[in-house]
């Protein structure tokens, strides 16, 4: 009897293990996975070398005190006490902040006003978008030189313009109370990709809704606001965070303009952005691992930005497909 209980309660238990067992996968599927590893293969590789390899070096260094001279010597959090006594760290970041607090909203108006003018261009549009696109491949070497002369307070084109009409033009680049607003105009140079992008999300707004809209009495300023900024939100929410990490980033045009071999006497403090103060002490102070805590504190500055960017935005956000 109870051999046959057993017999019979066999195939039951073995059903739960022939579940638990993977299904043996075909050779194509085994030919495409390789062929997957393969093609990501170069990108994981170089991820590994030039991103997180340099990232876990700099985490271990920002506990050191490493002169590039000598080997490096372990001073536990002294980098990070020092940060927060270093009156200079501070400043660049207040500097950074107010930057990117111009920058990022004017930037975004500007790119959303050409989007707007060039979806009414129509067949010369292809011409338009290349035109704004190119400042992006521009370096922004040259084009923080080329601002430097075209901001000059006294021979500069800018201000030469600004007073035919009647206006007086601030000293740009030697009025401290001017320096930040330079930079954000210069870096309103290099939109053109946030104009494509904004493009590229107004032509995919629906047509009959603006239809429906004006049917019923809608006028210009409602429908701006009703359907285009909200179709178009998931786009106005990823170049936001985009360009807010980047304005955190800003080096290469401060440097240019203020801090470069001709211009050193002319750095003002309100001109130290945080990038600018990291790169002097890497390679002019040879503070490595000053620097690379410097490096460290940014990355999570830029990360809680962000994490409160994505849960306050996304309460904002319309993506196509939810109800």
């Amino acid at each position: 009897m109870t051999t046959t209980v057993e017999r019979a309660a066999a195939p039951g238990q073995a059903e739960p293990e022939r579940r638990r067992r993977r299904p043996k996968r075909s050779p194509l599927t085994r030919r495409e996975d390789r062929a997957g590893w393969m093609f990501i293969g170069p990108w994981v590789l170089g991820f590994l070398i030039f991103t997180a390899g340099p990232m876990i070096a700099s985490l271990v260094l920002s506990f050191t005190d490493y002169q590039m001279i000598q080997a490096p010597r372990a001073v536990g959090l002294d980098n990070y006490r020092e940060l927060f006594d270093d009156p200079r760290v501070l400043k660049s970041l207040s500097n950074t902040f107010v930057y990117a607090a111009m920058f990022v909203p004017l930037g975004t108006i500007f790119a959303l006003v050409l989007a707007l003018m060039l979806q009414r261009v129509g067949r010369a549009g292809g011409f338009f978008r290349t035109a704004f696109y190119l400042p992006e491949m521009t370096p922004a070497v040259a084009a923080g030189a080329m601002f430097l002369l075209l901001l000059n307070g006294q021979q500069g084109l800018v201000n030469k313009v600004l007073g035919w009409v009647g206006i007086n033009g601030p000293n740009w680049t030697a009025d401290p109370n001017w320096l930040k607003p330079s930079l954000a105009i210069v870096s309103l140079w290099t939109l053109g990709g946030t104009v494509v992008i904004y493009l590229a999300a107004l032509n995919g707004v629906p047509r009959q809704l603006y239809e429906a809209a004006e049917l019923d009495g809608a006028g210009p300023v409602t429908r701006f606001f009703r359907i285009t900024v909200p179709m178009i939100s998931g786009a106005l929410f990823f170049t936001v965070i985009t360009n807010t990490i980047a304005s955190m980033q800003m080096f290469d045009q401060a440097y240019t303009m203020f801090y470069g071999p001709q211009q050193k006497a002319a750095a003002s403090e309100e001109s130290l952005v945080y990038m600018v103060y990291l790169f002097q002490n890497a390679f002019q102070f040879f503070k490595m691992g000053f620097a690379s805590a410097m490096a460290w504190l940014l990355f999570v500055i830029i990360l809680t930005i962000t994490f409160l960017q994505v849960r306050i935005g996304n309460r904002y956000v319309y993506y196509h497909g939810e109800r």
